[in-house]
């Protein structure tokens, strides 16, 4: 029983790690321009440290279109981008 109890301890662990490793890191921007047509924003960033990209101004997608909806040139946001299907995307924003 000790041993179950241990080996779920363990698991649980693992899991809470595994998903903080997984989430990217937010990083600062500013909203240049927001195209919901094509579900796009560019965004005046910081350096991706996650994606190992400079500071630039870059077009992302966005992960669900319901992101758009809140946006605004000129509105600083912080965000986490990811490599989704091959495309640079915005996957979470605050």
């Amino acid at each position: 029983m000790k041993l179950l109890e241990i080996s779920a301890a363990t698991a649980a662990i693992l899991a809470a790690t595994l998903s903080m490793a997984m989430a990217g890191t937010f990083t600062k921007g500013t909203v240049k321009k927001v195209d919901d047509k094509v579900g796009k924003v560019t965004i005046i960033h910081e350096e991706l440290v996650d994606l190992e990209m400079p500071a630039m101004t870059m077009v992302f997608r966005v992960a669900d279109d319901a992101m758009l909806e809140n946006l605004s040139a000129g509105q600083d946001i912080e965000f986490v981008a990811d490599r989704v299907n091959g495309k640079l995307t915005v996957v979470e924003l605050k």
